[in-house]
Parts: C-alpha cells; structure tokens; sequence
C-alpha cells in the first residue's frame, strides 16, 4: 500500500500525539487504583484516531480553536474505545489482543473491562460539558446530543445489537447497510458534525457534510470487511477472519471481494464529490476519504 499523503500522513501523527497527550493529562492517575490503570490501557495508544481527526479537521474549517475542538476530540474517542473494550469481551467477540497489546479483560479481567466502558462513557460527556471545550453552553448542549445520539440505541449501540442478533442470518444488502450505517456510521457522522457544531454551522448548513460522513462511513466498513477476509493480522494487530467463522453477515460475503473494492471506491469519490462547495481547507478530509480504502490496518 502506498503511503497516505504528506498532508495526512502529518495530520494523522498529529492526532496521535495530541490525543494521547489529552488522555494522559485528563484521565485519572494510575495512583488511583486498578480502574484508572485500566483505562489508560484502553485509551492511550494504538488506534487511527480517525473519528478525532475527522472532528478537528471540520472544526478547522469553520476556524475552530484546536485546542477546544482536540477536547471534543477526545471525548468522541473515549466512546470509541469504551466500545472496543465491551466489544472484545467473551460475551461479545471474544477478542485477546486490541492495537497490538492484550485486550482490557485480558490484562485486569472481565468485570474491570465492563467499568473500564462505563468509566470511559462518563469521562467523555464530562470532557465536553466542561467550559474549556467550548465557552458556548449552546454549542456544549449540541455537542452532548450528537454525541449522545451517535453512540446510543439509534447509533452505535443499536448496530452492535443490531450485528448480535444477525448472527447466522441470511441478510440482504439493505440489513447490511443499515447494521454498518450504526454500527460504524453512525460515531464517524457524529465525528463531522461536532465539528461542524464547535463551528456553530447551522443544521442545514451540514447536509454534505452528512453526506461525506454517510459514504465514508459504508466505504470504511466495506475496507474493514476486505482487511478481515484478506489483510494482514500482524499489521492489524488483532485476529482477523472472524467474522466468516461467526457466521456474521459481510460486505464482501455478499458482493465478493473485487464488486466490495469497486463500491467502496465510489463512495469515496462520492465523498469527496460532497465537498466540491470547499477549498484546500478540505483537503485533509479528502486524503482520509481515500486513506479510509487504501489502508492495509
């Protein structure tokens, strides 16, 4: 695979540095005891950081202090990694390793995983309800509500429950989309429009910026389908081929692996057809769209 551009290939160190920095000044101490340990663990290191950076790109648009909108960054990642802790649990996936290291249940057990989410929820809504992420209480409200509504029973959550009871089902192309569009849309939309929100855009100002996150979000699960039939576990650092194994209805599985890379190519460039109203101030949100098909992990 060839490298991402020089734009985003500074764009995604970036992220990397200044999320795990936040997380290390904001999360509890390890002198805390074995939860906070914990939730360091999930939280810092490892990961794209895709849903940061999607979120601090928009803000950059829109003139968004980085400072406040890698606070709102943090806090979606935060949702993201306490569902990838309760995701790898025995009752779930039953995963061992996550980026590389050993999954939150393995290295300080079952029970201490399920707090390690709980925690890591709470954490972020107190992230962005704080004044330093923005000194907006209207703006701080919406970005609660987005967030909220993205990882809840109409978002993220719902797809994992979504994803559980379709477990050996035969679905069609339409139950697979509307599974992933949760499942894993869902938090990537709510990404692109907190930003949107920190750069106070009115709701109907943001509809190709939902349609950008809707076609990013299809075309990095049909990518995260070919990763798992045909990609590399070392460089995923986690077990692949999993899903075949589970029964768990796929992309790929319906389509075949060429048709799958053909549709998730045209979303991207349906993605960064939604941006043609901008500039070079989107030119980090283009190179992820192509990133989001061209990457090996």
């Amino acid at each position: 695979m060839a490298p991402p551009d020089p734009l985003l290939a500074a764009s995604l160190g970036a992220i990397a540095r200044d999320i795990d920095s936040l997380f290390d000044a904001l999360l509890p101490a390890g002198a805390t005891g074995v939860l906070a340990q914990a939730m360091r663990h999930a939280a810092i290191g490892g990961g794209k950081r895709l849903r940061p950076l999607l979120l601090t790109a928009t803000a950059a648009m829109y003139g968004v202090d980085r400072t406040q909108a890698l606070r709102a960054g943090t806090a979606i990642e935060a949702i993201h990694a306490y569902s990838l802790v309760h995701d790898d649990l025995p009752c779930m996936d039953d995963d061992d390793l996550r980026h590389g290291k050993p999954t939150v249940h393995k290295a300080f057990g079952e029970a201490m995983a399920v707090l390690v989410g709980d925690a890591l929820q709470a954490f972020a809504f107190e992230v962005i309800a704080d004044p330093a992420t923005s000194g907006d209480p209207f703006v701080r409200a919406e970005l609660v509500e987005v967030l909220a509504r993205g990882a809840g029973a109409g978002g993220m959550v719902g797809g994992q429950a979504l994803d559980i009871t379709a477990e050996g089902a035969a679905l069609g192309m339409r139950e697979i989309t509307r599974l992933q569009q949760l499942k894993t849309g869902a938090l990537l939309g709510a990404a692109v429009e907190m930003g949107a929100v920190m750069g106070k855009v009115a709701s109907e100002g943001r509809s190709h910026l939902r349609g950008y996150a809707r076609d990013i979000g299809l075309a990095f699960q049909i990518a995260d389908d070919l990763l798992d039939h045909q990609g590399d576990a070392a460089k995923a650092g986690k077990a692949l081929r999993k899903d075949a194994a589970a029964g768990k209805a796929t992309f790929v599985g319906l389509m075949g692996a060429e048709r799958a890379r053909e549709q998730a190519q045209m979303l991207v460039d349906q993605a960064i057809a939604q941006l043609a109203s901008h500039g070079n101030e989107a030119d980090v949100l283009r190179a992820l769209a192509r990133y989001i098909v061209e990457r090996d992990h």
